[in-house]
Order: structure tokens, then sequence, then C-alpha cells
């Protein structure tokens, strides 16, 4: 059996210090064998809310995956986000898009953010063809027989949470994704959790979404996923602070 830990949004700067305390210490009791981590680490991609951030990530203990949420751009330094937008993501280079394999399951990441978009709300989710090819090629180098997760910050399609994603290129990323292999797709950005099936082509692929560890909470109590791997099956149950489990 193979364990996995999936938080997002801790919003550095914003964070609930009870909620990222309380994981913590989930972490360290429970010892999952890996965290994943699907964006928005930081509210404003400030260098100190990265340096809390890494801080908090290597005190966990255990083999992490970050992807870089769109909190994580500059916000108000135009040249830092165009020129060097990961510059003060430094101090968590070993973790960013990490591919993990853990005893049968790959998780691969995909890049869903963007420095500019033509519409007015950057902050929504955005697929490159350079970034999915880049997955596609991760996906298809997975041994035949492991799951494959694939990580990413904005759901692909929605999941049916309050706050939207509207990921352009979203649905033919997850299309081709399912086409080459991918069992589910874990996400953050809308702070609330979900689990809910698609289909493609006679495939099912598992969207997963995990809530928030920040003081932004929308529907829904700060919370985190773990999913249990046994086989080839997996299940998903959402973690609430003071409120137990929920499956998904």
């Amino acid at each position: 059996m193979t364990r996995l830990f999936h938080v997002s949004d801790v919003h550095f700067g914003c964070e609930d210090r009870a909620a990222i305390d309380w994981f913590g210490a989930r972490v360290r009791e429970e010892q999952p064998d890996a965290v994943i981590m699907t964006g928005d680490l930081t509210m404003h991609a400030r260098a100190k809310e990265f340096t809390a951030a890494a801080a908090w990530l290597q005190g966990l203990g255990r083999p992490v995956t970050v992807e870089v949420g769109n909190h994580d751009l500059p916000w108000f330094n135009l040249w830092a986000r165009f020129v060097t937008p990961y510059k003060r993501y430094r101090a968590l280079e070993a973790m960013i898009e990490r591919p993990l394999d853990r005893r049968g399951v790959a998780v691969v990441p995909l890049k869903t953010t963007a420095r500019f978009q033509w519409r007015l709300n950057w902050a929504k989710g955005y697929v490159s063809t350079p970034a999915l090819q880049e997955s596609l090629a991760q996906v298809e180098a997975v041994p035949a027989g492991d799951l494959v997760f694939v990580a990413c910050h904005h759901p692909l399609v929605e999941g049916g949470t309050r706050m939207t994603s509207e990921t352009r290129r979203g649905p033919e990323a997850l299309a081709a994704l399912a086409r080459a292999g991918a069992h589910a797709v874990l996400t953050g950005h809308v702070h609330d959790p979900f689990d809910v099936e698609h289909q493609v082509e006679g495939r099912t692929v598992r969207l997963i979404g995990a809530g928030t560890l920040s003081e932004r909470v929308r529907a829904r109590p700060p919370s985190f996923n773990e999913i249990t791997v046994e086989g080839a099956s997996f299940s998903t149950r959402a973690r609430f602070m003071g409120e137990g489990s929920v499956p998904l």
C-alpha cells in the first residue's frame, strides 16, 4: 500500500498557522510515502513568503513535489514576472516539478500557469503545447502497470466547485493525457476538495482537487487529501481540520 498526502494553496503570507501546523503534525506522525503540493505556496510571491514555505516543506521530512501556482509568480514586479519569474523559488528548486515514483505510482508534473495571457484574468489556467508535450513524454515513459497521477495547479476541467479555473486548452490536455495513460489529475486553485470521474474515449480519468490550508477558505474548512493506493486501485478522502475525514 502507498499513501500520498495531496495539499494545495497554503498561501504563505495569508496562511492559516493552525492549519499548516496540523498538516505538519499529521505528516510527521503518519509518514506518508510522499507529499504532492499543487501550487500557490505563497500569496504574493515575495521572498520572505518563499523562505517560510521552503522551511515548512523541508521540515516535513518526506519526499515532496511542488507545482507552481498563479500566486507564485510575481504580482507587483513586471520585470521579475516576465524575465525571472521563478528566481525566488530557488530555495525550493529541488522540489519544483519533480517527478516521483513510489511503489507502482508515478507522479508527473504539468505546468498550467502563464506569465501573460490574452485575457484580463491571468490567474486562470493555461496549458501550453511545450508543457503538455513534456508531460506526455513523461507519462508515456512510466512502466506498464504503474498508476500515473498528473499534478498541476489548475483543474483542467471544472470540478463543480464554487471557484472556477477556466483553464485554456485544459480539455484538450486532459484528453491527450488520458490517451497517454494517465489515471488521475491532481490539482488545487479552487480551495475546495473534489474527486470526480471524467470519461475520455471510453477511458475513465479521475479529477482530484485539494482544498486549502490558508485563511482563504471557500465552502469547506482547511483540508488536505489522503490518497491510498492498493495495487491497481486507489481511493481518496478529504481530511478536514477539526472535522475528521470524508471519502471523495
